[in-house]
């Protein structure tokens, strides 16, 4: 698919983070672009500043894990621009769960389902049909993560699971794209090679009341800027990819119609192989191992 300057790009998530970088982007493109984000002053923030470098956005406070809300969404999208040609599905949060699987708590797994899965289902099934009618090129992106998407990281088994069942959805609709011979292409996406610096460790701060944790936590939530500095003082220095990298790679991708958003790293490469070994010889999943079994998610 082209980018063209006037085609429409809705990004979830698109406050801060990967979805402010990848709206950046499209309005550097000439794209108008479609701000979604369950954080209100954040979101009139990015909207103001793409505003006054002139793109044309539509900015929208959406709950992507409520149908409704998607649907409602959607609606304003087609009354104000009449087409929808990019659609980026990128809104995620963490869990918040601490423990063993066995001790998490039903809400965590309802909220990072909710979010990061039903959030994703919603996207596709109130905008695609839509797009399909258009008859026009169009392509849709999900955002998954390394984490879950090509192994799980036991310390995050939530997460991991959420972003796991991203990639097969955009695997299934990519299939169903097809069968149906659409000019709509997919992608799922995998933000890295490195860390992000995103609000994705601060995801509690945007948690509804309808998924409450029932106790609290053993320990107090830990920022990215503490983790980073628990690691450098244990000799581990941590690299980072910017959000803008990510951006880029997101309209190569697109551009290109490649499926796999999954920038080349040695680390991720040995992740596949391993698990790929693992498969195919029906053996245990021994290279978790040399993950650290910490007992908070």
């Amino acid at each position: 698919m082209e980018l063209t300057a006037g085609q429409v790009a809705v990004v979830t998530g698109a406050a801060s983070g990967i979805g402010l970088a990848m709206a950046r982007r499209f309005a550097a493109e000439g794209l108008r672009v479609v701000l979604a984000d369950v954080e209100e002053e954040p979101l009139r923030a990015a909207a103001d500043e793409l505003t006054a470098d002139g793109a044309r956005v539509l900015a929208r406070t959406v709950d992507v894990g409520v149908r409704e809300e998607v649907a409602a969404l959607a609606d304003a999208v087609y009354d104000a621009f009449g087409a929808v040609h990019l659609l980026c599905n990128n809104a995620g949060v963490g869990s918040g769960a601490e423990g063993r699987m066995w001790e998490h708590e039903p809400n965590d797994w309802a909220w990072a389902f909710a979010v990061n899965v039903w959030g994703v289902f919603h996207g596709i099934q109130c905008f695609v049909p839509r797009m399909l009618a258009g008859g026009g090129p169009g392509h849709v992106v999900n955002t998954s993560s390394t984490d879950g998407g090509v192994a799980p990281l036991p310390t995050a088994s939530v997460y991991a699971v959420t972003k796991a069942a991203v990639v097969t959805m955009t695997e299934s609709l990519y299939a169903h794209l097809k069968a149906e011979a659409a000019p709509i292409g997919a992608s799922v996406l995998f933000p890295g090679p490195h860390m992000l610096r995103t609000g994705l460790w601060e995801s509690h701060r945007n948690r509804p009341a309808r998924y409450a944790k029932s106790r609290p936590r053993r320990t107090p939530y830990r920022s990215l800027v503490q983790w980073e500095a628990a690691m450098k003082e244990a000799g581990q220095e941590v690299a980072f990819t910017p959000v803008e990298d990510v951006a880029a790679q997101v309209v190569d991708g697109v551009r290109a119609d490649r499926f796999w958003l999954l920038p080349p790293a040695a680390h991720t490469d040995a992740q596949i192989r391993a698990r790929t070994a693992s498969m195919l010889g029906r053996t245990a999943p021994d290279y978790l191992e040399h993950f650290i079994l910490d007992p908070d998610d």
